[in-house]
């Protein structure tokens, strides 16, 4: 693994007079110069921050600070009495992911906040400012005034400086994340999810979210007054939303800044944010495709639960393992195989047994096939959000899939919100929230113990995406938001313009197992799959994870070899992307070069609207012509109907001097790959 550092360092503190000041204390710029924070404090003690860039306000004063449940709020009679700064320049390497080399270059503030008067407690605070943004976090100290931490809330704020257009999803509801999207005036986001994506009316990009979220609640967002938006954290199984025993800190709350909507995608800030690996070789966990037995229990022409149409039957999975071995696919998920499906186990899970199958699947016989076929089965345990039950049982899970070769386990905490089960302190099982601190505990208890077992997990229904995959890095992918089963009974099932949406907001957290490529675009939903199948084809470009499904019935590919020749080439792991251009909820175009090949993949989409794009080919290598394999839409193609099918393939020689004519279709796409010619 690469790590080339450049690490410069200057230490620096100092008591400060306890005055209040009507200038900012301090200050810190990106290491362009170009983002500034300062940190102020007015006469009544009350710290603030705020943010500009290339001298425009971003963030107006914000105020800092916490609620306490059992003690009086930090944020007033404070003053700044120290500081210390450094600035950090590293180069690390992803064992996976979208880019493999990130530079990681900040400067930073960090400084202690002390009570003048009443218990002069003190909580630190640290400013990372990159050239894409920033993050900060709270720090608190040991100290005998606060022996232990019960927060309410914190009074986090973020005060736009600008109007602006904000693109987001409602937080705490019933179903959890997984939402359509609402774009709407920064006066109008009412509870959000982070990430919060905003164009504010100068053109400038920002998204709020989180980094390194441990031991912590999820951070959401609600409208205060005008354009201000107030951190609030997700309630806990008891009155506080978190509670912890210093030292320690919070999770980071980042700001991503561009000047382009495309260039949110590419800031690689959050992972930044993280830890480095702690778990060393992961070579282990290999990023792949797979197919499943999955998308026909959605179709309801299968069922997870025994009986005459059980889809998980040693039959079928032989099935699966035949075709994925044939077209040179690395995994098989089988959901439904064990026992626990029977009867209403939609928000209980105590019923699922993680190593007993049903009678009719052969566990033993299936991966041993697997195995002789060069594939490996993809594991499932759905919990129903019962963590208190997964957890009493958990190794004994992993021990099984161990032994059987699986490397990939998917999990799944179906439950309405607040409906996860957890074991509290003093033993009782209590109900929780997806996003609060038991569940982000528990989560890492399960990436943890996996990695000891050389297993890698990817969360259905899960805590969000924060970048711990840079520490954990066999925590692979995840879902998080209205994923493809949404297109198979949803009412309404995902619009054309949903895709495009989670690029810019979703995706921007991290890989997304959204599980692209159906072709059988007729559905239980009215709707049915509103995309072309150029689109469904671009869509393994465009969202990004180390591992990807090719989720249509089996015999709907082997139906339409052409276009599914597509979906055997793309890769899922990259030496580096680019975002060629888009515009939040409208459309995205991008290209990412294969980690293993001289090969480039392209993907664009669309909304509802019919667009006339154009991508120049400048990141192609000098010198060289490629064969481009085009799979576009045609000229009847539409998200409605039968046109949806409506695909042409062609092929034809290119350089980095070409620009190509992207054509559309409404609810469209196109998938490209470039293949260097040979020998040249």
């Amino acid at each position: 693994m690469i790590n080339r550092r450049v690490l410069l360092a200057t230490t620096c503190f100092w008591p400060l007079a306890a005055a209040a000041f009507a200038e900012p204390l301090a200050s810190v710029a990106s290491p362009d110069g170009s983002i500034v924070v300062e940190i102020e404090i007015n006469g009544e003690g009350r710290p603030s921050y705020k943010v500009s860039r290339h001298g425009q306000a971003l963030i107006a004063p914000s105020r800092l600070g916490f609620l306490l449940v059992d003690a009086p709020k930090i944020e007033r009679n404070l003053a700044l009495t120290g500081q210390a700064r450094r600035s950090f320049d590293e180069t690390w390497e992803q064992p996976w992911g979208e880019q493999r080399r990130i530079r990681n270059r900040y400067n930073e503030l960090a400084f202690t906040l002390t009570e003048q008067t009443g218990l002069r407690r003190s909580i630190g605070i640290v400013f990372r400012v990159f050239d894409d943004g920033l993050g900060f976090r709270y720090e608190f100290p040991d100290q005998a005034p606060l022996s232990d931490v019960r927060i309410l809330n914190e009074l986090t704020e973020f005060n736009f400086a600008q109007a602006g257009t904000a693109l987001w999803t409602p937080a705490l509801r019933s179903n959890r994340e997984e939402y359509l999207y609402y774009k709407t005036p920064l006066e109008q986001v009412g509870v959000a999810q982070t990430p919060l994506t905003v164009r504010l009316e100068s053109g400038v990009h920002l998204s709020l979210h989180e980094a390194a979220l441990v031991d912590y609640s999820g951070m959401n967002l609600m409208r205060i007054e005008g354009r201000g938006l107030n951190a609030a954290l997700t309630p806990g199984i008891g009155d506080a939303a978190v509670v912890r025993r210093p030292p320690f800190h919070t999770p980071w709350r980042t700001i991503q800044i561009s000047d382009t909507a495309g260039g949110l995608v590419e800031s690689r800030l959050i992972l930044n944010l993280n830890e480095p690996n702690k778990l060393g070789d992961v070579s282990w966990f290999e990023p792949q495709k797979y197919v499943g037995i999955w998308w026909q229990m959605h179709l309801g022409t299968a069922s997870w639960a025994s009986g005459a149409i059980h889809g998980a039957t040693t039959e079928t999975a032989l099935r699966y393992i035949d075709f994925a071995a044939r077209h040179g696919f690395g995994g098989v998920l089988i959901e439904g195989w064990n026992i626990g499906w029977d009867g209403d186990w939609f928000g209980n899970g105590h019923e699922f047994s993680f190593t007993q199958p049903y009678s009719d699947f052969d566990i033993e016989r299936v991966c041993a096939y697997a195995r002789e076929h060069g594939v490996r089965l993809i594991g499932h345990h759905e919990t129903s959000a019962n963590a208190a039950h997964y957890e009493s049982q958990m190794e004994a899970g992993f021990a099984l899939y161990r032994r059987l070769g699986v490397r990939v386990v998917k999990t799944g905490y179906v439950s309405d919100a607040a409906g996860a089960r957890v074991v509290a302190e003093d033993g009782q099982v209590r109900f929780a929230w997806h996003e609060g601190q038991d569940l982000a505990r528990h989560h890492l208890k399960v990436v943890e113990t996996a990695a000891r077992y050389r297993i890698a997990i990817n969360p259905h229904e899960p805590i969000k995406d924060t970048g711990l995959r840079r520490t954990y890095p066999n925590w692979v992918s995840r879902e998080g938001a209205r994923g493809m089963e949404y297109n198979a009974w949803g009412n309404p099932s995902n619009p054309p313009e949903h895709e495009a949406n989670l690029v810019f907001t979703r995706l921007l957290a991290g890989p997304m197992d959204f599980t692209p490529g159906v072709f059988g675009m007729d559905t239980r939903s009215p709707e049915g799959v509103a995309t072309t199948w150029a689109k469904q084809l671009a869509l393994y470009v465009v969202i990004y994870s180390p591992i990807q499904m090719a989720a249509d019935l089996l015999e709907n590919y082997e139906a339409n070899p052409a276009p599914f020749q597509f979906i055997k080439d793309v890769p899922t792991d990259w030496e580096e992307t680019r975002v060629l251009n888009g515009e939040l909820g409208d459309y995205v175009t991008i290209v990412r070069r294969d980690r293993n090949s001289r090969d480039w993949y392209l993907g664009a989409v669309t909304d509802e609207e019919r667009r006339s794009l154009t991508a120049s080919l400048s990141f192609l290598e000098r010198g060289v012509r490629y064969r481009a394999q085009i799979y576009r839409d045609g000229p009847n193609a539409d998200y409605r109907g039968d046109a949806r099918k409506d695909i042409i393939l062609e092929e034809r020689i290119v350089t980095r001097n070409d620009v190509l004519a992207l054509e559309l279709a409404p609810g469209g796409g196109q998938a490209i790959r470039f293949t260097p010619v040979r020998g040249r």
